[in-house]
């Protein structure tokens, strides 16, 4: 591993203003591909999602696809976008091996989505990123490198090639520059990133997992002195998968191209891969531009003109921005500006609101997700919601508390046994014999034993200790298994020890 030197990230800040840029590429959820009907479906077989116009053989013909169209006027009206009256595909050319045609068809000078520009929330300040563009595409394949420790081609034996996903529609999304950021501009491109991804689910457009590459951000940074208005030589990091090697990797090379440019050096223009492990980035391959990709009209699509009926009939579907959302949820649910940062930086949103849409209690709901769900996901290096326990579960587990069936401490045991595919709650606390003990000559039987084994601390609760009674109370609890309610067993000990 050959790490670059870094820069001090303050030391960075007080001599050189960041500007960033972020290209986020979205993998639509249409059943078939941009150009072809072949499926879309993640998880096939290894070419086994292909024909002869998604893998570039002669005499095959693309037709575009009215579902992928109609998903990016919608994305781009959500931006805030213009939306083109006429625009075209292009071809893109370059070679990799995935590249199933040796170019890509794409759009250049004529996106249908342009001049956007959205707002997100950070620290409880609004920043605004102006859109670039948002143009349609195709994906290319997957390479496989097989043979290395980790994966990736560095070290491995051969590479093999998946071509199901050449083909597959994407929405490119371009920021112009974003300045004016300062030191916070690894966390707005990490808050813009989430803002693009709560909206294309909004949408309903795109799964957005990134961990599956339906969403893929390439994050540009340039230094440039303050005071300077003259941009710095970018480099771009290639495909990060997540909100938060979003940030990092952006934090890593603003600290890197500081140590080169203070120690008199240039910032090569050039891609750069994001690892994980280490959290760093290495040089990838210097970056092409517009015209070394020799662009020019796709001679075998008709141009695209969405009419101005069917652009104002989409504009009717487009649900309110995840800021809105958010607003109003929070009054909705009663909850503190900090306990909505927190649901929304633990990305339990979308896991609360579909608990809270099953009956259970907002505050309930968020208690579960932020406290015992999260720290099992934690467990598991998982995100929540691949937890193993659905929001229609923890809304059961609240309505057998709600109920009286079985307490807290049971809770958790029984989301344990969810987790591990015993059942629904009910089915779980039913067959285990979890219910909470209501019987009074069980429980009084409990409260006696506990008394009559801690002579002591009964007398001290007699005399007026009352936090003493916890001693108690742990005893009965231990007696009954967990199985019976706190304050229940304290009324008890109260009532039994004034008689």
């Amino acid at each position: 591993m050959n790490v670059d030197a870094v820069m001090d990230y303050d030391e960075v800040m007080a001599a050189y203003e960041p500007v960033i840029g972020l290209e986020v590429h979205v993998e639509l959820n249409t059943a078939s591909k941009m150009f072809c009907s072949c499926s879309t479906s993640f998880g096939a077989e290894p070419n086994s999602q292909t024909c002869p116009v998604c893998l570039g053989l002669p005499g095959a013909l693309p037709v575009v696809n009215a579902a992928a169209v109609a998903s990016a006027i919608r994305i781009g009206l959500a931006l805030n976008c213009s939306i083109a009256t006429w625009c075209r595909f292009a071809r893109k050319n370059y070679f990799y091996p995935d590249m199933t045609k040796n170019f890509q068809t794409s759009q250049y000078d004529e996106p249908i989505c342009f001049d956007g520009h959205v707002e997100v929330e950070l620290d409880d300040m609004v920043f605004t990123v102006p859109i670039e563009r948002a143009h349609m595409e195709e994906d290319a394949g997957k390479s496989l490198h097989v043979g290395g420790a980790t994966g990736r081609i560095q070290g491995a034996d051969h590479s093999l090639l998946d071509y199901n996903r050449a083909g597959v529609p994407l929405i490119e999304i371009v920021t112009k520059p974003v300045t004016g950021c300062g030191a916070k501009a690894p966390e707005i491109a990490r808050a813009y990133v989430g803002f693009l991804r709560d909206m294309m689910r909004a949408l309903g457009v795109s799964d957005v997992r990134m961990e599956q590459g339906s969403l893929r951000c390439d994050a540009n940074v340039s230094l440039r002195p303050h005071g300077v208005t003259t941009l710095g030589t970018r480099t771009e990091t290639k495909n990060v998968n997540s909100l938060r090697s979003v940030e990092r990797a952006l934090r890593y090379e603003i600290c890197r191209q500081g140590a080169i440019l203070a120690s008199g050096g240039k910032v090569k223009q050039e891609t750069r891969h994001w690892h994980e492990d280490g959290e760093y980035t290495s040089a990838g391959r210097s970056k092409e531009q517009a015209e070394d990709y020799r662009y020019f009209p796709e001679p075998d699509l008709v141009p695209v003109a969405p009419s101005p009926e069917w652009v104002a009939e989409l504009a009717t579907t487009i649900p309110p921005s995840p800021t809105a959302r958010r607003a109003q949820l929070r009054q909705q649910w009663g909850f503190s500006a900090a306990e909505m940062r927190d649901v929304v930086a633990g990305e339990a949103l979308d896991l609360i609101e579909a608990t809270v849409e099953v009956g259970c209690d907002p505050q309930a709901a968020r208690k579960w997700w932020m406290t015992e769900l999260t720290r099992r996901a934690n467990a598991l290096g998982v995100s929540l919601d691949q937890v193993g326990v659905t929001p229609a579960q923890v809304g059961e587990v609240q309505a057998l508390i709600d109920e009286g069936v079985i307490n807290d401490k049971v809770a958790r045991h029984v989301l344990g046994l969810v987790q591990a595919g015993d059942g629904s709650p009910r089915r779980i606390v039913a067959d285990h014999g979890l219910a909470v003990v209501n019987d009074q000559s069980q429980l009084q039987a409990a409260v006696d034993q506990a008394l009559a084994e801690n002579p002591d601390v009964a007398e001290s609760v007699r005399a007026g200790k009352v936090q003493a009674a916890g001693v108690l109370i742990g005893a009965v609890m231990r007696q009954m298994k967990g199985q019976v309610d706190a304050q229940t067993v304290r009324r008890l000990i109260e009532a039994t020890l004034t008689d």
